[in-house]
């Protein structure tokens, strides 16, 4: 219920005036059945807009640190998240992947829609990067097609530590939906999971045009924290009085 009171009275109306997003291929998600929509993830705005501007429920397997934040705002980030209907999934742990995947397949089961950021976490420089296998697994197990879509000028509008979105002019691309009833009962070949990915980003890729990153953007994250600690280390900052 409170999913719906977010998208039509409280959230959505008003991220439709400010952001006046422009929506195209809006047409090729399903009016009905299960689907997965796989996206670029530029932004926290992401996970408002596009539910917004879709005329069906999407449910989205978010992070588990947006469920267990500490004070007043992590409580009402909690309350937020559980009640637009979102899946708390705990990334930590060598089985993680595989209850995210449980998860969006108990979505999928139930012939709704499920949004999946195939790249695993936001883009903290605006490009895109290797997708994860996740969504393939899915799609295969599952039997359903798979929307690719695109984020464009959320990056901008919301950075990386911005609270406060930007005004900037956004654009929510879908493509035709990828069917992928050749491979099935492949879901185990890891060959075959590389290439439905890989398929995946490059339609991702082609809405989006953004550059691409042939690595997975948590360890292109993890390099920079690096290589910022060490030139921090090797540099450290002069005190100005």
């Amino acid at each position: 219920m409170f999913y719906y009171l977010l998208k039509y009275v409280l959230l959505g109306p008003l991220l439709r005036v400010v952001f006046r997003p422009r929506i195209e291929g809006l047409e090729h998600v399903p009016s009905s059945g299960a689907a997965i929509v796989a996206g670029n993830h530029l932004s926290f705005s992401d996970h408002f807009l596009m539910p917004a501007i879709l005329k069906r429920r999407i449910t989205f397997l978010a992070k588990a640190e947006y469920f267990t934040g500490p004070g007043v705002k992590g409580r009402l980030t909690a309350f937020f998240f559980r009640s637009a209907g979102q899946i708390p999934v705990d990334r930590s742990g060598k089985d993680a992947g595989q209850a995210a995947i449980r998860e969006g397949l108990g979505v999928l089961r139930k012939g709704e829609l499920l949004g999946i950021y195939p790249e695993g976490t936001r883009s903290h420089d605006g490009r895109l990067y290797k997708g994860k296998v996740g969504v393939a697994v899915m799609a295969l197990k599952a039997g359903v097609p798979v929307v690719p879509c695109a984020m464009i000028g959320t990056f901008e509008a919301q950075p990386p530590g911005r609270v406060v979105p930007h005004l900037h002019p956004i654009v929510i691309r879908f493509g035709k939906p990828l069917d992928f009833s050749r491979y099935a009962g492949m879901e185990n070949e890891k060959a075959v999971l590389r290439a439905v990915t890989d398929e995946i980003m490059y339609a991702i890729l082609s809405l989006s045009e953004q550059e691409y990153v042939d690595q997975y953007a948590a360890v292109a994250k993890a390099e920079q924290a690096t290589a910022g600690a060490e030139r921090e280390r090797r540099f450290p900052r002069m005190p100005l009085s």
